[in-house]
Formats: C-alpha cells, sequence, structure tokens
C-alpha cells in the first residue's frame, strides 16, 4: 500500500473507531488498527530523511492505539522499536554531532533522548508484565523459574527493552542509581539471546556484544566473539554489528587501522543492501571516520 494511502487508511480507520465509541465492534476495530500499525511498523525505508519526517506521526498513533490494546505484543514491540530506534538515529546521534560546537544543546538532546528511551523500555516492559505477570519482579530477584517462561513471541520486547533500557543509560551516567540498573539490562539482553540467539539476523547478539564491551568488567574476548557471530548471523547483509564492533573494540583498544577496516565493511554493505537501518549506521560509520582524528 503506497505511504499516502496508509495514512489515509489510519485516518478513516481511527474516525470509524471514534463514531462507534462505545459499541461492541470498537476493540474488534481496535485490534485491526493496532495489527496494521505493528505490520508498518516493520516495514523497510531506505530514505532516512523520509523515514524521520514520517516516524512522528507513526509513533503518536501507534501508541495511542496501544492505549487501547495493550495485549496486542506486536504493536507494543512496535512501539518500543520506533521510540529506541528514533532516540538513536535522531537524537542521541545528533547530539554527538552537536556537542563540538554547542554543548548545552547538546545535552538538551541527550536530555531528550533519554526520555525516549525510557518511553520505549516502558512501553517494552509493561507489555512483558502484561503478558507474563511478575516479570520485572523476577528480573531483579533473578527467578530463573519464572524468567524460563518467556515465549518466542516475548523475544522482540525484551530485546528492545533492553537495547532502549542500555541507551538510557548510557546517557545517565551521572546517576548512579540508573546506572545501577546495567546489570538487569544485560541480564533481559541475556535471556532473550538464550531463547532465540538468532533474532533481527544478530541485531541481539550484536546487543550482547556492546553490553560485554561496556559493562564493568566486560571481556574484550567475549565481546568479540559476540560481535562476529552477529556478523555472520546477519549474512553480509547488516553494517550495524561492524559499527558496533569498530566502536566497542577497535575504538576501546585504539586501534586506528581496524577501526577504519571495520568502517568500510559497514559502508559497502550498507551501499550493497539499501534499507533504513543500514542507512542510519552508513550516516553514523561516515561521521565515525570523518571523526578519526579526534577519537585516535
Amino acid at each position: 500500500m503506497h505511504r499516502f494511502q496508509r495514512f489515509a487508511y489510519y485516518c478513516v480507520l481511527l474516525l470509524s473507531i471514534h463514531a462507534l465509541a462505545g459499541c461492541a465492534v470498537k476493540p474488534y476495530l481496535m485490534d485491526r488498527a493496532a495489527d496494521t500499525l505493528a505490520v508498518q511498523g516493520q516495514s523497510d525505508e531506505d530514505d532516512i530523511l523520509l523515514a524521520r519526517e514520517a516516524s512522528a506521526f507513526y509513533l503518536k498513533l501507534s501508541e495511542s492505539v496501544l492505549k487501547e490494546s495493550p495485549g496486542n505484543l506486536k504493536l507494543a514491540e512496535s512501539v518500543a522499536a520506533g521510540f529506541t530506534q528514533y532516540a538513536f538515529a535522531f537524537v542521541a546521534f545528533d547530539a554527538e554531532k552537536l556537542e563540538s560546537q554547542d554543548a548545552k544543546a547538546a545535552q538538551r538532546m541527550r536530555e531528550r533522548a533519554a526520555r525516549l528511551y525510557l518511553r520505549a523500555n516502558q512501553h517494552a516492559m509493561r507489555a512483558l508484565e502484561n503478558s507474563l505477570p511478575g516479570f520485572k519482579q523476577a528480573l531483579i530477584q533473578n527467578d530463573l523459574q519464572l524468567l524460563a517462561r518467556l515465549r518466542q513471541d516475548q523475544v522482540g520486547l525484551a530485546y528492545w527493552a533492553a537495547a532502549s533500557w542500555g541507551g538510557f543509560i548510557s546517557l545517565s551516567k551521572d546517576d548512579p542509581d540508573k546506572v545501577a540498573d546495567l546489570p538487569l539490562a544485560v541480564n533481559l539482553a541475556a535471556l532473550a539471546w538464550k531463547k532465540k540467539p538468532d533474532f533481527n539476523r544478530g541485531a541481539l547478539t550484536s546487543l550482547m556484544g556492546t553490553f560485554e564491551s561496556s559493562r564493568p568488567g566486560g571481556s574484550m574476548v567475549l565481546a568479540e566473539k559476540y560481535f562476529d557471530e552477529a556478523i555472520a548471523q546477519s549474512n553480509g547483509e547488516s553494517a550495524g554489528p561492524w559499527v558496533a564492533k569498530a566502536e566497542g573494540i577497535a575504538l576501546k583498544k585504539q586501534d586506528q587501522k581496524v577501526f577504519i577496516q571495520w568502517l568500510n565493511e559497514a559502508l559497502q554493505i550498507a551501499k550493497t543492501h539499501r534499507n533504513l537501518e543500514n542507512e542510519v549506521m552508513r550516516e553514523r560509520a561516515m561521521w565515525l571516520l570523518d571523526m578519526v582524528d579526534d577519537l585516535f
């Protein structure tokens, strides 16, 4: 369906829901809207500017529908993914690029990105809690019996909950209480990874590598193994693991030659396999290459 046709479809559907408020058919229409939005949230768009402009409308609309259909796990996953990706690609990254020109403005953008990450995490954790009562407390108490009940259809929620949590913590390093939650985010990612290690073509494995390389006492050897596994799982079609590996391994080791080599691998993949994720990573890889003299 063409994007403008989709826009009209959503508007008509929501107007119909509003007109039928209180009728028995309303839950059916809401579920139908939720299913449609969840599928749309998973579609590929390789024009990053168009995606940026469309994201705010999609996220607000999806969030509104999710409030009416809180049991729709696919839509909850899509909303959590959308807020996490928006925070990473369009807010936190902009803050990094702005830092050298306007530190105060960059800080304001980081604070906004943190709020968006938190919003994503809350949507994902709420859906996990609703579908698996006691989940958050089980994670805190490391209740393996309850955690083992995580289902295949909940892995995506767990992934985005962990990814957004990690993003939130990375922007809250001055708050010890928030940083103290890092082990919970790592354990949540590990739980999802054990259930479905190849989730999203290596994205979950790459997240494991990022957590391992950034957590206190983490193993660089294990982190690199995760990144290499993620690269294999992506079948050479995802630039993300290469960028993550460059930042998580080569940059930390201050190996400039390998850093450049891995980022160029990412650029080549992004050029060959066009989609929004790779376009975001292409822009980040190019920026990192431009920053080499400052990073090393």
